[in-house]
């Protein structure tokens, strides 16, 4: 019996092993005809990486794959280089997650069957780049994290869409998002009632916002999504 694969390799195990071997994986050495963009990684980070990821410099706090401050905060009080993390992130970008099991969970005496990918290449070239060095540049500085937080994006909804990283898994072209993880939302169309409960209760891979957006957010951005998808 296979045993259910969570989202990332991005474990302490793998870290520490990539870590010891001088940040030389699959994918290389982190280089590029120009220097990363920390601040353009950053608003990629969010935008693709933050609805999966907790990384408390980003403001994001998903649950789906590793909290990035908890993998990374061992290496950085042990002096491993900056270098090193950024290659271990880039590689784990270009490799996503692998091969996923179904599995299946009980819920109110239901089977619920789920899946956790990360797709590879979620984003390519010199934006994975840019990527890896911001998450390098801030994964665990201040230590373990257990989550990150919302509020500061108060109720404006494209801007919860993009900071909470909602861009990263479905495509929406009136905020730039091209995500491909969950549904097409200018395909779906969806109504603002169907978008308020699946953005409080999730569902299949994406995680349950309730308790990390208030109720007042999860409307605005609900608000936002049924009425400019598809325009």
């Amino acid at each position: 019996m296979k045993r259910p694969y969570r989202v990332g390799a991005l474990g302490a195990g793998l870290v520490a092993a990539a870590l010891l071997a001088a940040g030389c994986g699959t994918g290389g050495v982190a280089s590029a005809g120009r220097p990363p963009d920390t601040q353009s990684g950053q608003q990629l980070f969010t935008q693709s990486c933050g609805s999966c990821h907790t990384l408390q410099a980003a403001g994001t706090s998903g649950t789906i794959g590793p909290n990035l401050d908890n993998a990374f905060a061992a290496d950085v009080a042990q002096g491993y280089p900056q270098s090193s993390i950024e290659n271990v992130v880039l590689d784990q970008i270009r490799l996503g997650s692998g091969e996923v099991d179904t599995y299946t969970t009980v819920k109110n005496g239901k089977g619920l069957t789920s899946q956790t990918p990360m797709p590879a290449n979620i984003v390519k070239g010199q934006d994975a780049i840019d990527v890896a060095a911001y998450v390098a540049s801030v994964a665990g500085q201040s230590g373990y994290t257990t989550s990150g937080g919302f509020a500061s994006l108060g109720t404006d909804g494209e801007a919860i869409f993009k900071g909470a990283g909602c861009g990263g898994c479905h495509t929406l072209a009136a905020a730039g998002s091209t995500g491909t993880v969950g549904p097409n939302l200018d395909q779906l169309k969806p109504a603002m009632a169907i978008v308020v409960r699946q953005v409080t209760n999730g569902g299949a891979v994406m995680p349950a916002f309730k308790g990390k957006l208030s109720a007042a957010q999860i409307q605005a951005v609900a608000k936002y999504v049924s009425s400019v998808a598809g325009k």
